[in-house]
Formats: C-alpha cells, sequence, structure tokens
C-alpha cells in the first residue's frame, strides 16, 4: 500500500475518533435538564454526521479516480509526459500549463471520452488548479459510467 493511501486511511481513523468523541459528548449534553444545552448537545450530534457524511464522500471520490487511473493503465493511456520539476519537486508551472492546453484540446475534440477527461483533470491538478482538476475528474467518472461495459479483447460480442 502507498504512503498516500496510509496517511489517507491514519487521516480517516483519527477523523473517526473524533466524531466518536464528539458524538460521546453530545449524548451527555442532551441528557442536560437545560434546554440549550441540549440544543448545543443536538448539534453535536448534526456536525458529525455531517463529517462522516464528507469523508465518505471524499473516500468514494479517491478510490473510484484511483480505480479510474488503473483502467486508464491498463489501457495504456495514462500520460507520461516528463515535466520539469524544481528541487522542491512542484512542477513548474509554464510546463504544467503547455500540456494543459493539449490536454483541453483533446476534450474539446472529444468531449464524451472519459479517458480524455481524466487526462484533463491531472493537467489541471499539474496546473495546481484543484477545483477544475476535481470538476473534469467528477466529469471522466460520470462518463465511464454511462459508457457501455467494454469487451476484453479476444471475446465475441453477442
Amino acid at each position: 500500500m502507498t504512503r498516500a493511501r496510509w496517511a489517507v486511511f491514519g487521516m480517516a481513523a483519527l477523523l473517526g475518533l473524533y466524531l466518536v468523541v464528539v458524538l460521546g459528548y453530545a449524548l451527555r449534553l442532551i441528557g442536560d435538564p437545560l434546554p440549550i444545552v441540549q440544543g448545543m448537545g443536538w448539534a453535536l450530534v448534526v456536525f458529525p454526521l455531517l463529517g462522516f457524511w464528507a469523508l465518505v464522500v471524499e473516500l468514494r471520490f479517491g478510490f473510484r479516480a484511483e480505480a479510474l487511473a488503473r483502467r486508464l493503465e491498463a489501457e495504456g493511456g495514462l500520460p507520461d509526459d516528463e515535466l520539469p520539476a524544481r528541487v522542491s519537486g512542484r512542477v513548474e508551472r509554464e510546463a504544467a500549463d503547455a500540456i494543459f492546453a493539449r490536454y483541453a484540446l483533446e476534450v474539446q475534440q472529444h468531449p464524451e471520452s472519459w479517458q480524455r477527461w481524466f487526462r484533463l483533470a491531472l493537467a489541471y491538478d499539474g496546473s495546481r488548479d484543484r477545483r477544475r482538476a476535481r470538476w473534469a475528474m467528477r466529469e471522466a467518472m460520470r462518463l465511464e459510467r454511462a459508457a457501455p461495459p467494454a469487451i476484453p479483447p479476444g471475446a465475441s460480442a453477442r
């Protein structure tokens, strides 16, 4: 398992522990005779539930994106662009922007291709535009779900 995956599981475990502690405290507050304290207790029930929902949504997004990356890699479609990086490891912005233009043009030419949207998401990420990277990744996921299942090589279509 990669370090990033361990980090995700570690953060999820810490958030889970936090949610359990807050929920326990909330239940104590709900048992208090003062209505204002009970209201605070109910608020502490709602907020951990929202936190848990957000955690599940983020984990689903991450696992789905990882599955698409594995599938694209198996198809030989992952970009192999070698971008120059600074000493810190960050990709040089100008190089990422140049690659981005190529992938944006591919998406314009083939807007129904989840593979091209996935590569565009990677280009957005390389350009450090996280919001658009997530948007493009969601579009890739939506298109992949809507696509008919691929026929494995050597299998006949009936």
